[in-house]
């Protein structure tokens, strides 16, 4: 019964309904709704990534059958006008993947005689084999098999899902770091910004953040986090500039200035000294972090890579701790520049 579910939803990955998710816009009649899902249901949309990607051999006839009907349900769903890009599709695709591994990963734990799969496609492009993985597997690997099939550590590092198991501190002598990109799905958990940033900002004497969207609170507070980041792991006894581009808030731009000087004064306690200037030529638009020691970190979301949490409950970890929070999907591309 169980191995003939296509798609296993992640219930915990699902966000509490709160109110500013519904819309105030127009919008279908269910009975009409139901009418045009129903009508589409005659429709297959499952070749659509046939030009693009293939599934891997190992994948049987019933897993390929449940992965290529959650794809076509949500490709009828998403792009009923079958004008996808590659990479729309792509995602799409990986998405059902991942919901039918998960349904043969609790098989496998349930009984052992169903055999491991490589759960994976290849692009018609390059023949490269992209393995897919759930969140807990990247989050939790120790309870996953692993087969020599699979990514290396290298490959792990660089989908963001190897992630340090010391808790996070000031490293005393850092490990060699490299030019790499760290790509992170919608929803991971267990990203701080030390695990991001700390160890390419250790040794830094001057940091420049540059992002046009440090405006309103919430915005404002990730930048505070990312000082607490600097702090921990610049040398006890050194000072560290910390200099800010970003745009002023059109209606909230005294208030805006207001937090900036309360961030300047207590920064400057922990030998942070924070300063900032606004863009006035309304054209920011990168959002990066450069070192004076040789680092620049290609940011594509800037510093808010965080899903909504509750920053008002004290009594949250999520609100306390970064590792508890959900994520935003993002990528990071660290590169090497002259100092």
């Amino acid at each position: 019964f169980l191995d003939r579910i296509h798609f296993y939803l992640p219930g915990w990955e699902v966000d509490i309904i709160r109110g500013e998710m519904f819309s105030d816009g127009y919008g279908f009649v269910v009975d009409y709704l139901a009418e045009i899902l129903r009508s589409l249901r005659n429709n297959d949309y499952s070749d659509q990534y046939d030009q693009h990607f293939n599934l891997v051999s190992d994948i049987s006839t019933r897993d390929k059958d449940g992965i290529n009907k959650t794809f076509s349900g949500l490709m009828k769903i998403l792009f009923p006008h079958k004008e996808a890009t590659k990479k729309e599709i792509e995602e799409v695709l990986q998405f059902a993947i991942e919901g039918r591994k998960r349904v043969k990963d609790q098989l496998m734990k349930i009984d052992s005689t169903y055999a491991a799969v490589r759960f994976a496609y290849t692009c018609n492009d390059g023949n490269k084999t992209i393995h897919v993985k759930s969140l807990e597997e990247e989050e939790y690997p120790q309870y996953f098999s692993s087969s020599p099939d699979e990514e290396s550590d290298l490959d792990k590092d660089e989908q963001g899902s190897e992630q340090p198991q010391t808790p996070d501190a000031v490293i005393e002598k850092p490990p060699e770091l490299k030019e790499r990109q760290v790509i992170v799905k919608e929803n991971q958990r267990g990203v701080t910004y030390d695990k991001l940033f700390g160890q390419y900002l250790q040794d830094a004497k001057k940091i420049t953040v540059t992002d046009s969207y440090i405006r309103i609170f919430y915005q404002i507070r990730n930048l505070m986090e990312f000082l607490e980041t600097v702090a921990k792991f610049k040398p006890k006894d050194d000072e560290v500039e910390v200099h800010l581009i970003t745009v002023e808030d059109e209606f909230k731009g005294p208030q805006q200035i207001e937090f900036f000087i309360k961030i300047q004064e207590n920064c400057a306690i922990a030998g942070v000294q924070f300063t900032w200037e606004f863009d006035e030529t309304q054209t920011l638009h990168a959002r990066h972090i450069v070192t004076d020691h040789g680092w620049k970190v290609l940011l594509d979301r800037g510093l808010d890579i965080f899903q909504h949490y509750e920053m008002n409950d004290s009594f949250s970890l999520s609100n306390r701790l970064q590792q508890y929070r959900s994520c935003k999907a993002f990528e990071i591309t660290y590169l090497k520049v002259e100092g």
